[in-house]
């Protein structure tokens, strides 16, 4: 790998951090804001909102939300405690845990998508 392709390498990458930064924090400061939600909390009812019957299970909730199985675990604690979701074993794998969208986490949904989409919309595609 030559110099040049190296250094190439490396702006694209320091380039990709800091546009994730700024999306993820304006994400974060208008969900918060306007919704009480963090981005993690968005993201997992977001995932739960396009799953049959909305619900899914915890494995796969992680790696939606992009966080280790621990990390998810105390973010579903979390929102189940906010009446967000609800937490349920699997009937087939007893090992297995579901997590269900409430109505009530389905209607916080749906408030702030909008919101989510605005920022994506003027963080992604500036004009």
């Amino acid at each position: 790998m030559g110099d040049v392709s190296e250094v190439e390498l490396v702006r694209r990458w320091q380039g990709l951090l800091a546009r994730h930064a700024a999306v993820y924090n304006a994400l974060e400061q208008e969900l918060r804001q306007h919704h009480d939600l963090g981005v993690p909390e968005f993201e997992a009812l977001e995932r739960l909102a396009g799953c049959q019957l909305g619900k899914c299970r915890g494995a796969e909730l992680s790696e939606a939300v992009h966080l280790s199985q621990s990390a998810a675990s105390r973010l579903v604690a979390r929102m189940e405690r906010d009446g967000l979701v609800e937490r349920s074993l699997c009937e087939d794998d007893r090992r297995g845990i579901f997590v269900r969208l409430t109505e009530h986490g389905r209607r916080r949904y749906l408030d702030a998508r909008p919101t989510h989409r605005a920022v994506l919309a003027t963080t992604l595609d500036p004009q």
